[in-house]
């Protein structure tokens, strides 16, 4: 077990009154400081678990469920970099990290910019930067963020972009779901994650 520092980002509820502090302290979240940072409530947790991924899922359920019309929007940090800061905390020139943006350099496959794509100073999720740097390149990356974390606030997002989908629409995109769920089943049983359960993976959909 170890401690896994991490700060969720609602919406809805107020979560500064008395009731809903004492629910969540009920919950298990008396290892979470609440707080409001330009009109945006936050979660700060120091949540001991076995891996990022569990304490991610463990303190998001409970929040929801402690709290009625609270929603977890973001994990963060979640950061976006530019090409200055790539060649920082890569020990490269920006000049070096550009060619590899445009596939001038390197194996080709660069992330495209999550923000600002049609800007000059374009920027570039660095948890998806860090994980090229190393399958690409082989290159550890001193900071690199935990996949988890990634994959915990793609899952977030999507499930605010469905709701804003009328039924029909949303159905269609959830067609999607048996045959990635069959794929994460797949890629379980290839790494040897035995562990695994089909009854989770059902729960967390």
């Amino acid at each position: 077990m170890r401690t896994h520092e991490f700060t969720l980002l609602v919406e809805g509820a107020d979560l500064q009154s008395d009731a809903a502090q004492d629910a969540l302290f009920e919950a298990g979240c008396d290892d979470a400081t609440i707080g409001v940072t330009a009109g945006v409530q936050h979660l700060h947790f120091d949540r001991e678990a076995r891996s990022l991924a569990e304490a991610l899922v463990s303190a998001i359920t409970a929040v929801e469920q402690a709290v009625p019309g609270v929603r977890v929007v973001r994990v963060a940090p979640d950061e976006y970099v530019t090409l200055a800061e790539i060649a920082k905390r890569t020990g490269r020139t920006r000049e070096s990290v550009r060619l590899l943006a445009t596939g001038d350099r390197g194996p080709g496959d660069f992330p495209p910019p999550a923000a600002r794509a049609e800007q000059r100073n374009k920027l570039w999720r660095w948890a998806e930067v860090a994980r090229w740097f190393t399958s690409r390149l082989g290159e550890t990356v001193p900071g690199a963020p935990d996949a988890a974390l990634s994959a915990v606030n793609g899952l977030l997002q999507a499930r605010a972009a469905l709701s804003q989908l009328d039924a029909v629409d949303r159905d269609t995109i959830l067609a999607l779901q048996p045959a990635v769920r069959s794929q994460v089943l797949e890629l379980a049983a290839a790494v040897g994650a035995a562990e695994v359960k089909t009854g989770d993976l059902d729960a967390a959909a």
